[in-house]
């Protein structure tokens, strides 16, 4: 084992991003608790939670690999809609206590399964800076009228005449 240090750095850091890994044009995973790990000179890797990612299409496979810095990894194939992704998952599930913040978490090769951040808003409405309580606090209380006072009201709107 081991440990991360000049010579051969390793940072874990959140994503600051919603990420989606699609593989055979579905949605395989989709999370908003993305960590990127960027290890020496090798590209970063995005590793999902488990919990956030669709294990339906996962086989588990005998294939493992060690690596001095995190331990033995696992690895799955995915199957969609007749196409196999081999080997195109992996996780660490024990690993090297320097690492263990990417326990229950799953990595895809980039050449097998599309992986890919999102902007939150389009996915999530309320993602678009609406204050949604604020919104619900304005409208009716049951008895015609607001839960709090009206908005000002915009000098630059159009009114009809007489008002």
């Amino acid at each position: 084992m081991l440990t991360p240090g000049p010579d051969h750095p390793i940072t874990i850091t959140p994503a600051g991003k919603r990420w989606r890994a699609r593989f055979q044009g579905h949605v395989i995973a989709d999370t908003g608790d993305a960590l990127i790990l960027k290890e020496a000179s090798y590209p970063p890797v995005v590793y999902f939670p488990r919990a956030d990612v669709d294990m339906a299409y996962m086989s588990r496979t005998d294939r493992s690999t060690h690596c001095p810095y995190k331990g033995d990894a696992s690895y799955y194939t995915v199957l969609m809609d007749g196409h196999f992704g081999e080997n195109a998952v992996w996780t660490y599930e024990e690993p090297f206590p320097a690492m263990e913040t990417i326990r229950e978490r799953l990595a895809f090769y980039p050449d097998k399964v599309e992986v890919y951040a999102v902007e939150e808003a389009q996915v999530n409405p309320r993602a678009a800076g609406v204050d949604v309580d604020a919104v619900v606090q304005h409208t009716d209380a049951g008895d015609g009228h607001s839960q709090r006072e009206h908005w000002t009201p915009k000098d630059d709107v159009p009114r009809p005449e007489g008002v």
